[in-house]
């Protein structure tokens, strides 16, 4: 096993270069049309940790979500027309809402459902998994504060978290191969989705050629930049008894607003003419590969019922959430943000966006930060209906 952190940042970037150089080689063309590169950045890694050749937990995976999501989303904060993402912020924010009430209305319905085959005072455990599938984890532990629950109703959360939720993300990242046959099924208007996406590429169209003082400029300023909002997040204090703003939700909201406020100045048209977001990609494609090597299947065996239950939450948050889309006839871009900015939050939200449509990836980063707040409130509610349920 690999757990050298300069030998692990190796294999990892190793990895992303390996899939995008296979992916450019024509033999190879066809598989890669039905499975795009991101599909594989996540999956190899996870296979690579299932097999025990990489580590599912380590101290880099943490250092790259510390530095690099905050990076990314600055550039990509920075880099937009945000009178351009305006335009799909309505139905945006609808999709958010309802995966979040999916989500909701999954763990409610599960306890009674499964209660049988699930320990007494399980309602403590779906409690703790609507916060860390709306807000993620602080609030998952603030929940778990809260209701006062034992640390051996922790474990199977955080497996169905990990499992489930990371499972879900390679499904949908698989899944946009396919938009063309999944819009069809929504009945998706797409005429609104495709103009603001064209204007964003088109504006990104008018760029420098990369040379070495472009690249320093957009990937210093970047980490320069995350930097600051780490030292920011972690010199704020702390919300919330038990806590559920930390330092690492300041320093997203300080990524995200910082970027936003300078997308209109002169550094926005700087980003835009160096092409930030495509540094941008880079660093949420690294760390991808690192929340890919995070998803060990061996975790299975740990907790079967609960799993049972995960994926039965999953179901639910998804079929409101499609129903919702087809019936105002979004895209599948709508299906994808708003639910894996739900379960998966910030790191995953852009991830999945991009996935999608890449030029619409800070819609992801920006709902992301949305379901922060949501999971602030929404599983108090939910712990509130589960604890009448289970008396």
């Amino acid at each position: 096993m690999v757990t050298d952190p300069i030998a692990l940042t190796v294999v990892l970037v190793g990895i992303a270069a390996g899939v995008f150089a296979v992916s450019a080689i024509p033999v190879a063309e066809p598989l890669f049309r039905y499975f795009p590169p991101v599909v594989w950045l996540y999956f190899v890694p996870m296979l690579l940790s299932t097999a025990g050749l990489l580590p599912a937990e380590h101290p880099l995976y943490g250092a790259l979500a510390k530095y690099a999501l905050p990076m990314a989303l600055i550039l990509l904060t920075i880099s937009t027309d945000l009178r351009a993402i305006a335009a799909v912020g309505v139905p945006a924010l609808v999709a958010l809402m309802v995966g979040a009430l999916g989500v909701c209305v999954g763990c409610i319905v599960a306890l009674p459902l499964f209660s049988s085959w699930l320990p007494e005072d399980s309602w403590r455990s779906l409690a703790m998994l609507a916060a860390t599938w709306i807000g993620g984890s602080a609030n998952m532990v603030a929940m778990q504060q809260s209701l006062s629950v034992p640390a051996d109703y922790v474990g199977p959360v955080v497996v169905v978290d990990t499992v489930v939720a990371y499972s879900w993300l390679g499904l949908l990242i698989a899944l946009s191969a396919q938009q063309a046959i999944l819009n069809r099924f929504l009945h998706a208007d797409l005429n609104a989705l495709d103009t603001v996406a064209t204007k964003l590429e088109h504006d990104s169209a008018d760029f420098e050629l990369v040379s070495v003082r472009s690249l320093c400029i957009v990937v210093g300023a970047g980490f320069v930049a995350a930097f600051l909002a780490r030292l920011l997040g972690e010199a704020l204090p702390e919300l919330g008894d038990p806590t559920i703003v930390t330092a690492t939700t300041w320093a997203i909201l300080a990524s995200v607003t910082a970027g936003l406020l300078l997308s209109g100045s002169s550094l926005g048209s700087l980003a835009r003419r160096h092409r930030a977001s495509e540094y941008a990609y880079a660093a949420l494609f690294l760390l991808l590969v690192s929340v890919g090597a995070q998803a060990d299947l061996r975790a299975i065996t740990e907790a079967p019922v609960f799993l049972v239950v995960g994926v039965f939450v999953l179901i639910v948050h998804l079929f409101l959430l499609t129903l919702a889309c087809r019936l105002l006839r979004l895209p599948a871009f709508f299906v994808a943000v708003g639910s894996m900015a739900n379960i998966g939050g910030a790191v995953s939200g852009p991830i999945a966006a991009a996935a999608y449509r890449p030029a619409l990836a800070p819609v992801g980063a920006l709902l992301g930060v949305a379901g922060y707040i949501l999971g602030i409130y929404l599983p108090l509610a939910v712990a509130f209906v589960l604890s009448a349920i289970a008396a």
